[in-house]
């Protein structure tokens, strides 16, 4: 082999090492299993190694499946026959591990005899998140390791496991603690090689391991439970083959389960859901294309400012100080302020309570946070992240504050979910510094982040915007000035469906129960009961002068709101809840409020399917989605696709509306809205660019 390939074998004396060397992340592609499996074939066959070391040069060992081959004729060798390779060598073959070792990764590392790990290895099988199960044999020797119930928590999750846990669930042999970098592991898998050779260990292989599987009754209790808890992922096809797959692992020889595996991956990549979650997978990587951020350079941040420290403006701080930014939290009074610190200050409690952050790591993280009531203390930030109370009025008197205080060149973001940010920005002397951050809530968990592009802001602010979500690792999605945004604006049309179904006759747990049926984790009026009623109250009245008055208007959820059923946080809403829970119980009250609207409305009741009320449901967002498309609002329609499933739920596995609409067919789409324009023609006007699409005979996905 010769420099220029993407797997190298070199030679420390007896011990042969292969190095794949395939930047950035030395993906599995052609060349590297093509490259493994002469290199194991060549040391296997030279007298003069004793054994082999598998390492990965630059900051990976192997990240996974290489992306660039996704939709392409597969090519031998396949990864399986790979790996089988890797486990039956004759001599120990030791997997050096720093860095991600995912999917493919792992599954050769686990076919070797032995595997030591740096401290920042990442170790996992997320295939799951692609619709897809580990198809290299990881299900079947995974649990041969480590037993079914960790095997199954790591493939099922997707999650990644820390070197110090892969060692504590017996996926490693050892934690190299000095090691970082390539030229680290690739010493210490030599010495670990000379280690086994000294010892007169024979090929450790881990197929043919049984010890974690030795309480049967044990490892098919958690099958057992596995296989119920995925019975509950909506419409999911992988996960329940992934538990098939472990059970194989429990009941047959390696073979028997390594076919069985592979029949079950070619299963899943046949499944319309794979589709789904590959577009997901591409699409959240295409958002951060924008033109602003190859126009601009984004500005240094290391100092924030945060205004407001509510819900919402903790949450932000707690993703703040995450990323190892100094935060500046103001409020309006000491009172204020101390409620907000201790948001923040229970956040990371709950997380050392739970594990996840040491006593040491909370103290680091809250040294960083500052208090103030004086806009003065942000002299110096680099970045001022306003959450305030939903008010324009209020809003610009804060950006008055910030434009006295704050220096030159300071990027000032507003939080706000609906209001005109142009506005803002006009009400400052600083239009090109101002951008809006839209955090979804909770701010610290939910990972997308729209950033709101008015009509005057700098290329540099918007380049700044979309850096500080990288290092917040938020998923970002540009958008464009309109009343709502991309999410917001969408959610309030299918919203608007939903109340129109339900005033026609359909029940609000009716269709709670269809949308999640459909794959959502949570119905539209479950959802009001969670954010609280008076938030979408105080919309409504506020669009209430700009409303068509020719536009059909649902009162049901305003007389809710009359007698003060907010949901969760008073008790009452669409559902009721008992003290202390927040699961609701469908109330006979609230159908008795509807039947009273519809009756002030003149609407006779008619029953609905199942089928029915979700394709109005679909319809309703597809269209407006299509005249956000058309608006510029969103970039492209993999933008909206990334906002629903990030942002509002819509379930993964089906791309997002716009590719799923795709999936539909859009002509069946538009023939539905036209159908429903007979009877509301305001309401159901088809957007003109899914009209223009389906004369073309085009989709939304030649649009990205």
């Amino acid at each position: 082999m010769t420099a220029e390939l993407p797997v190298r074998l070199t030679f420390a004396e007896s011990i042969a090492v292969l190095t794949i060397d395939n930047p950035p992340v030395n993906a599995l592609g052609w060349a590297v299993r093509d490259g493994l499996m002469r290199g194991i074939q060549a040391a296997e066959a030279d007298a003069a190694v004793h054994a082999v070391v598998i390492v990965g040069a630059g900051k990976a060992f192997i990240a996974g499946a290489d992306i660039r081959e996704f939709g392409q004729p597969p090519r031998a060798p396949w990864l399986p026959e790979v790996c089988n390779a890797i486990e039956a060598c004759s001599k120990p073959v030791v997997a050096a591990i720093h860095g991600p070792a995912l999917g493919g990764g792992l599954e050769i590392a686990l076919s070797c005899h032995a595997r030591i790990a740096a401290p920042n290895a990442k170790l996992g099988l997320p295939e799951v998140q692609l619709g897809l199960l580990p198809g290299a044999g990881g299900t079947q020797r995974t649990p041969r390791l480590i037993g079914a119930a960790a095997a199954l928590d790591l493939m099922l999750s997707g999650r990644h496991a820390s070197a110090q846990e892969a060692l504590r669930l017996g996926l490693i042999d050892h934690v190299a603690t000095t090691a970082t970098t390539s030229a680290d592991m690739t010493a210490e898998g030599i010495a670990w090689a000379r280690h086994l050779l000294a010892e007169g260990r024979a090929p450790r292989r881990t197929g043919e391991q049984t010890e974690a599987l030795a309480d049967r009754a044990a490892q098919q209790a958690a099958i057992d439970a596995a296989q119920a808890q995925a019975s509950k992922a909506r419409g999911l096809f992988s996960p329940l083959q992934i538990v098939a797959c472990v059970q194989d692992a429990l009941d047959l020889p390696l073979a028997d389960g390594l076919r069985t595996e592979r029949e079950r991956f070619t299963a899943c990549l046949a499944s319309p859901q794979r589709a789904g979650l590959i577009h997901a997978f591409f699409s959240e990587r295409e958002t951060a294309k924008v033109p602003e951020a190859k126009q601009g350079t984004p500005r240094p941040v290391q100092q924030v400012g945060v205004i407001g420290g509510g819900t919402m403006g903790a949450g932000i701080a707690v993703s703040l100080l995450d990323a190892g930014l100094r935060v500046t939290l103001i409020e309006r009074d000491d009172t204020a302020l101390q409620a907000g610190r201790g948001r923040i200050a229970k956040v990371y409690e709950g997380q050392v309570a739970k594990g996840k952050l040491s006593a040491d790591g909370q103290a680091e993280k809250l040294g960083r946070l500052s208090l103030a009531t004086d806009y003065a203390a942000l002299a110096d930030a680099d970045l001022v992240i306003e959450a305030v109370f939903e008010d324009l009025a209020v809003k610009q008197a804060v950006f008055a504050q910030l434009q006295a205080h704050c220096k030159p060149g300071a990027v000032l973001a507003t939080n706000t979910s609906y209001l005109d940010i142009d506005a803002i920005a006009a009400s400052t002397t600083r239009p090109q510094d101002v951008i809006g951050l839209h955090f979804f809530s909770p701010a610290n968990i939910m990972k997308l982040l729209e950033i709101v592009v008015p009509a005057q802001v700098s290329p540099d602010v918007v380049a700044t915007a979309f850096e500080l979500a990288k290092r917040l690792k938020k998923v970002p999605v540009r958008a464009g000035v309109c009343d709502g945004f991309i999410g917001n604006r969408i959610l309030a049309i299918y919203r608007t469906a939903a109340d129109h179904m339900l005033e026609d006759g359909a029940s609000p747990y009716e269709i709670d129960r269809m949308v999640k049926a459909f794959g959502f984790p949570i119905g539209p009026y479950e959802m009001s009961d969670l954010a609280g009623g008076d938030i979408g109250w105080a919309t409504r009245k506020r669009r209430a002068a700009t409303r068509d008055p020719k536009a059909r208007y649902v009162q049901i959820a305003d007389r809710l709101c009359e007698r003060g059923w907010f949901g969760q946080k008073t008790g009452r809403g669409w559902y009721v809840y008992e003290a202390g829970s927040r699961q609701g119980k469908e109330d006979a009250e609230v159908l008795a409020i509807v039947e009273a609207e519809r009756q002030r409305a003149g609407i006779t009741p008619r029953a609905f399917s199942t089928e029915e009320l979700e394709r109005r449901y679909i319809a309703a967002m597809v269209n407006e989605a299509a005249k956000v498309v058309a608006e510029g609002i969103a970039l492209r329609p993999l933008d909206v696709d990334v906002t629903l499933l990030y942002g509002y739920g819509f379930p993964r596995h089906k791309g997002g509306p716009l590719h799923h609409a795709d999936q539909l067919g859009l002509a069946t789409v538009l023939a539905d809205i036209q159908r429903l324009a007979e009877e509301d023609p305001l309401f159901w006007q088809p957007a003109p660019l899914l009209v223009k699409l389906v004369a073309e005979g085009r989709n939304f996905a030649s649009l990205n």
